[in-house]
């Protein structure tokens, strides 16, 4: 082992072990069984089914600094995707019963039913001091009820796992064939509604597209087209667009980038209307000329500052990504129009010619605040000038 292992507590039932040996041990939760995975934190207060069944989680092993997690417990309506792809969640308390008349399933079997592990009892805030500054790790997370762990060999396993650079995780986590969309955002007092008179024709094109997203695309009026994310622009263009979304999605951009690239190349060439978010905004960046690169930490929250150049507004928003757009790589007709006020990393990005724009963060607020609601609108606006143009 490379570092001091601590002693295993008693009651210990699961535990969280690096690839450089660092070890937690605390109360497992979920299903009995283990995972290899990055992991990462996130800082959100609320959400925490939508993050574990947000598909751009595919490979992460989540750290919740956020206290009390699991304690609304489980519901059908809050979630991203029907299958969780992150790898375990870590949490610093256990979970209490339900508090929510929402609630339709504890946390805890929640995470049985879909195979995850969880472990409690963890000191977060070492955890997250550690992944600050050490950037995210490897590790494995491994509930076991009897409490036996073969420490050298989760930590071989950790060692050995590749990580996500360089990784596609976009293929595991997209739909396989085509189809529609009418599901528009919930309300309290009727749930979730339904797109009857569109007025606009989007594809969007799935990396690991959200829920939600979906929904923002037909509550703004969108009739919306679901391909897999290997689709080609020639069919693409079949569907008769008036604008094409690219999703979010896990891992390395790059990666995804060797099929995404040459239909996102070919929309732009062809004026398309074009709308990226998170792993679409990278992947619309490498289109362009543009390059992409790990980050240390990653950004995963729901409290992230970001200005808006175009306007001089602040927003509050959600993200989760654990790459980036390098600014400096840009060619002379992509222009930057939003950064992050916590480390001036690049936040969007639009064509100067065409009609193209993208951000790295999460407007459709599942979870999270609603200040960037807007662009969705915008989306629209720009189909609708694009269309014009075209008619002229």
């Amino acid at each position: 082992m490379t570092l001091t292992t601590p002693k295993q507590p008693q009651n210990a039932t699961a535990v969280i072990v690096f690839a450089d040996g660092k070890t937690f041990y605390g109360k497992g939760l979920g299903a009995q069984t283990q995972a290899v995975g990055e992991v990462c934190f996130n800082t959100s207060l609320t959400g925490y089914q939508e993050i574990l069944t947000d598909p751009s989680y595919a490979g992460e092993i989540i750290t919740f600094t956020f206290p009390h997690i699991g304690n609304v417990g489980t519901n059908n309506e809050d979630i991203e995707c029907l299958t969780p792809h992150a790898r375990g969640a870590i949490l610093r308390e256990d979970i209490t019963n339900p508090a929510s008349w929402r609630a339709a399933q504890p946390f805890n079997e929640w995470l049985k039913n879909h195979n995850l592990a969880g472990i409690c009892g963890i000191d977060t805030r070492a955890m997250t001091r550690h992944i600050r500054d050490n950037g995210a790790p490897n590790a494995v997370i491994c509930h076991d009820a009897t409490g036996k762990f073969d420490l050298a060999a989760l930590e071989k396993t950790a060692a050995e796992w590749s990580g996500l650079e360089g990784l596609d995780l976009a293929k595991e986590v997209s739909c396989t064939q085509t189809y529609e969309w009418d599901e528009t955002n919930w309300d309290l007092k009727d749930g979730y509604g339904k797109q009857s008179a569109p007025i606009r024709h989007v594809v969007a094109v799935d990396f690991g597209a959200k829920r939600n997203i979906l929904r923002c695309l037909a509550s703004a009026g969108c009739k919306v087209t679901i391909v897999p994310g290997n689709t080609s622009a020639d069919d693409i263009m079949k569907h008769k667009p008036d604008g094409v979304f690219l999703s979010n999605g896990p891992g390395d951009p790059a990666a995804t980038g060797e099929y995404a690239v040459p239909m996102i190349k070919t929309l732009i060439e062809q004026n398309i209307p074009t709308f990226g978010i998170c792993l679409g905004h990278q992947l619309l960046a490498l289109a362009m000329g543009g390059k992409t690169e790990k980050m240390h930490l990653g950004h995963r929250g729901a409290n992230h500052p970001v200005q808006d150049i175009t306007t001089g507004k602040v927003e509050i928003t959600s993200q989760n990504h654990g790459f980036m757009v390098i600014p400096d790589s840009l060619p002379d007709d992509v222009e930057v129009t939003h950064i992050s006020l916590f480390d001036k990393t690049n936040e969007g990005i639009k064509h100067k010619s065409k009609p193209a724009f993208s951000v790295q963060y999460h407007p459709e607020a599942s979870p999270g605040p609603q200040d960037s609601h807007y662009l969705f609108g915008r989306f629209m606006d720009m189909i609708q000038n694009t269309t014009k143009k075209d008619a002229a």
